[in-house]
This record gives C-alpha cells, structure tokens and sequence, in this order.
C-alpha cells in the first residue's frame, strides 16, 4: 500500500503546473533548441509573449461548460422546432503537433421546453476549441455537454477545419479540410431531421 502512495504522489508531482518563469525557460529552450539566440534584440521578450499569448489560447482548461449552459429560457412561446447556429468560427490546436486547426461549427439542437441564449453555443465551442484537440473529440465533447446542460430532444454538430499540422508539415497539402458530424437523440433516430440540417448547411 505504502509503494501506491508513493508512486501516485510522484505522479502528481510530475503533473504539477509550472510557473510563469518556468514557463518563459522552457520558450527560451526551444529557441535556442532550433538555433536561435534568444538574447538578440527581437527575441528578448518572445518568452513573455508566449507564455502571454498560451494564456489566451488554452484558456479553455479553466472553464467548464456549465459555467455557460447553466440558465435555459421556458418562455419560448410554444416554439418546438430546431433551433440552428451555423458556421461559427473556432481556433484551436492539435494535440499532436500542436499546430493551429481553424475552422467553422454548426450546431442544431431540439428544445425539450428551454433554450439557451444564442451566443452560449458559441461560448461553449470556444471553452473546447481552446485546449489541444482532436476534431473527433471536440465534436463528441460539445454533443456531450449539450446533452448533460440542457437535455434536448436531439443535437446535431458538424465541425469544418483545416489541420494546419497538414499543411506546414508532414505531406503538406494546403486546403484540406476534415468534417465531423455527430448525431443524437431525435436526429440519429429520424432520418429526416438529419437530411435537414445537412441541407440548410449546404452538405
């Protein structure tokens, strides 16, 4: 039992969060890993400017989405029907390589008798986007999170991005683009909702 406590303490420590300073060394390392010197004038403050800017980019780690889905409206006057935002933009970065994914997301849900205000949808893309990803994650996390916050009668999503980590590197082909789609309740169920959100999407 002992050798349990220690080995999970160890990993704990290992996962322990560095500090900015840390952070700005390990820049500074990289920099001078591809064979820059991270003392000439350009470079001076890059460390800082990264460490600033990750802050920003992968700010999604420190929300969770019930922090945006947490107040529905019931006032809806009846209304029953899809409710449909399309092509709302998203950055984000693969976990692979760690290179830009940009893209668009549209997202469909059937009310169960509540809505939520229109920019929550995309309040709740950012909250994924802004952690490293895959497409095939971020597009089950945000299915996943409209189910558990909201409890509608269906959701559709289609995520449209390029890989940057297809372009810069690897068999560097620009102008690729990946779709996901991911369908539950009433949309997996009724082939027809589904068609219709592929067709007001232009799929």
């Amino acid at each position: 039992m002992k050798n349990k406590k220690t080995a999970k303490s160890a990993n704990e420590a290992d996962l322990r969060r560095p500090s900015q300073a840390e952070a700005e060394q390990a820049v500074r390392t990289l920099l001078l890993w591809i064979g820059e010197n991270p003392e000439r004038e350009g470079l001076l403050k890059t460390p800082e400017r990264v460490v600033k800017a990750y802050n920003e980019l992968f700010s999604g780690y420190g929300r969770e989405p019930a922090e945006v889905l947490g107040t529905a409206f019931e006032e809806v006057g009846g209304y029953d029907a899809p409710v449909l935002i399309k092509n709302i933009p998203f950055y984000s970065h693969c976990e692979h390589h760690m290179v830009p994914i940009i893209g668009k997301a549209s997202i469909a849900y059937m009310p169960a008798g509540a809505v939520i205000g229109l920019s929550k949808l995309a309040r709740l893309i950012e909250i994924y986007a802004r952690r490293l990803q895959t497409q095939e994650t971020m597009t089950a996390q945000i299915a996943d999170a409209l189910e558990r916050n909201l409890k509608p009668r269906g959701v559709a999503i289609l995520l449209e991005a390029e890989h940057l980590c297809m372009a810069m590197r690897g068999v560097h082909k620009q102008g690729s683009s990946t779709i996901t789609t991911i369908f539950r309740g009433i949309y997996a169920r009724d082939a027809a909702l589904k068609t219709e959100f592929l067709r007001l999407l232009g799929k």
